[in-house]
């Protein structure tokens, strides 16, 4: 059997698509500081690298949320993983704008009509839980039920796990932050220095928001 987490972690470390900047922290839109940043959104442009997280997410489905009727991309980096993900199971799917259009019918999901079937909904990662909670809130507005959440990396971040609780929903990741640690120590991509930097930032990311 796959082990989609190791092998996803290192998929994300070979083509770059996590960048380690403690020296340097990115700025997230949230306004925390970060020494790491993850653009998933580069998968999609390697062939092999993105079977093995639509193979992943699949499974993990299957096994999570096995009566799900359908599948939900939210906007936009977790729309081409739910379509190859629900081409895989053969579900209907939809996706979920980050708000309703502006015109015409003013719908903030397209595809599939939610009204009564269960729904579970992919994103390319999980940091605090706003965005892809607030598309499971439109999901639910259209008389869907939502029955959980997964993305190819979570940050494993305390205030996204209290979001989630608050919403009274689950999400399951392929890979997470500390996997991604574990391996990139393993690989010799980070110094002593570096590990506590982003260790620290893990236990306290708040004490790194811009004021």
């Amino acid at each position: 059997m796959t082990d989609y987490a190791n092998e996803v972690a290192n998929d994300l470390l070979e083509i770059g698509a996590v960048k380690f900047s403690p020296e340097a922290p990115f700025t997230w839109a949230s306004g925390i500081k970060s020494p790491i940043y993850t653009d998933n959104r580069m998968t999609i442009g390697f062939p092999k690298v993105r079977k093995n997280i639509y193979s992943g997410l699949t499974e993990l489905i299957k096994t999570e949320y096995p009566d799900v009727e359908i599948i939900g991309g939210v906007a936009t980096a977790g729309i081409p993983h739910a379509a190859w993900v629900a081409e895989q199971l053969e579900k209907p799917m939809i996706y979920v704008r980050s708000k309703p259009k502006d015109h015409g019918a003013g719908r903030q999901t397209e595809g599939a009509n939610v009204a009564n079937h269960k729904v579970v909904l992919i994103d390319d990662l999980i940091s605090t839980g706003g965005s892809v909670l607030a598309a499971a809130k439109a999901v639910e507005k259209e008389g869907g039920n939502v029955l959980g959440i997964v993305s190819i990396f979570s940050y494993e971040l305390l205030a996204g796990v209290k979001n989630f609780e608050s919403a009274n929903l689950t999400f399951k990741s392929l890979t997470t932050y500390s996997q991604l640690m574990t391996l990139a120590i393993s690989r010799g991509d980070l110094a002593e220095d570096q590990i506590e930097t982003l260790n620290e930032w893990k236990k306290q990311p708040e004490k790194w928001q811009v004021n």
